[in-house]
């Protein structure tokens, strides 16, 4: 367990202890996404100091409550929520629009001021918040409130890998290395992971590990589709480790696959998987999920075999959900949509990754992420400013009171 993490939970058993800290007081509002919980973590842990973690429990009518009465806490079922009561946090750390109802509800109802720092794309106006740390994919404007960074915040740091290489390597001492871990997400946005997509995957993958003679290290996650598990179990040729993602699992290799891979390859539509895989500095390999004419498989099939060479497949991978989304993105405000293209052009042309079927071009190798290290000094910065503010007013009343006595001195009697 991490320093951190004790600090947190010493916190919530004990909180008339939280004003002694010399450090902020900061809560951590946990959402109901696993992307945006690392992210806001690994803020939390970068900044070094205790934080209390906080859980929301939502009423399925959140959004009509948030959007007509943005600064109360209607939209929470508070009974199986984290209490929200004094002593209130200096800093409040967020993802995700469910969140900032209560942010804002307690930023508002503090007896003294709370800064808000919000991780991702806010959905109230940016002014609301002392600081937005943001990713090219939400193409927010450049506000002095506004952090850009490159890639989302991960919690992927060297020790970290060292442990879990040491706790999971020998559980897999009997697969043949090279490993290669391939990391599966879901349906997002114009991305589908279905049968069709998965079967390639597990060919395209087997592929990859037998031209080396090793194997594959699997990991699907809370987004993978059952069919498209089964679908890629089907297609595989060569030694594999597959962890099914269960809510209530044991253990979790994640991580160990991550810290033990040679080779990654990663589904394309999550921002926060991909990041953590380039963490590791190792090659990373983005198989496309996109179901349009304009995806990537036909390289891949062009050295493994179609899997469907029939002309209507096109027509069968048609989703819903897509074709809405390729809607919006023509016609409906940026504010409604992401483009995750830009971070994945902004990965290749950075040598952190390449499409699964492509190489790697010669270069040096790229630096570590530092992100993470951005939005720390950003953060850390917000309570500098404030604290030379009151050390300039302090300086500013005691020089006052001096000059008063002096011409109280000087005054005839």
């Amino acid at each position: 367990m991490s320093r951190n993490s004790c600090s947190a939970r010493r916190m919530a058993a004990h909180p008339e202890n939280q004003d002694d800290s010399p450090h902020p007081h900061t809560w951590v509002m946990m959402g109901h996404k696993a992307g945006d919980n690392s992210q806001i973590l690994a803020l939390a842990e970068g900044l070094g100091w205790p934080f209390e973690i906080k859980h929301l429990v939502y009423r399925p009518t959140e959004l009509l409550t948030n959007l007509l009465a943005p600064l109360t806490l209607l939209g929470i079922v508070r009974r199986k929520s984290s209490p929200l009561a004094p002593p209130w946090p200096d800093l409040i750390i967020s993802a995700g629009r469910r969140n900032e109802p209560p942010c804002r509800w307690i930023q508002r109802r503090a007896d003294k001021r709370v800064r808000l720092v919000h991780v991702g794309r806010p959905w109230a106006l940016i002014e609301n918040f002392d600081l937005v740390v943001t990713t090219p994919q939400y193409r927010l404007p450049r506000r002095p409130n506004v952090l850009h960074n490159t890639t989302p915040l991960q919690r992927v740091a060297n020790q970290r890998l060292a442990d879990a290489a040491a706790h999971w390597a020998p559980r897999l001492a009997h697969l043949p290395r090279p490993y290669t871990a391939v990391i599966l997400g879901g349906n997002a946005g114009p991305y589908v992971l279905d049968a069709e997509a998965a079967t390639l995957l597990g060919r395209a993958a087997s592929a990859f590990a037998g031209r080396q003679g090793g194997s594959l290290l699997i990991s699907t996650s809370a987004r993978t589709p059952k069919q498209a598990i089964g679908a890629l179990e089907a297609a595989l040729d060569c030694p594999a480790h597959v962890f099914r993602w269960t809510p209530d699992a044991a253990e979790n290799p994640y991580l160990g696959y991550l810290a033990l891979a040679d080779s990654i390859i990663v589904t394309c539509e999550s921002m926060s998987m991909l990041t953590e895989a380039c963490a590791t500095l190792k090659p990373v390999y983005m198989f496309d999920l996109h179901t349009g004419p304009e995806n990537r498989w036909g390289l891949l099939e062009s050295l493994i075999g179609k899997v469907d060479p029939s002309w209507w497949r096109r027509f069968r991978r048609l989703r819903f959900q897509p074709l809405v989304f390729r809607l919006a993105f023509k016609i409906g405000p940026t504010r409604m949509t992401r483009d995750v293209r830009i971070i994945h052009r902004r990965l290749i042309a950075e040598g952190r990754a390449v499409w699964l079927g492509e190489t790697f071009p010669k270069g040096p190798a790229p630096p570590p992420l530092d992100d993470v290290q951005r939005a720390v000094v950003r953060v850390k910065a917000l309570f500098e400013e404030a604290a030379i503010t009151r050390e300039r007013t302090a300086r500013g009343a005691a020089d006052r009171a001096r000059s008063s006595r002096v011409e109280a001195e000087a005054a005839p009697s």
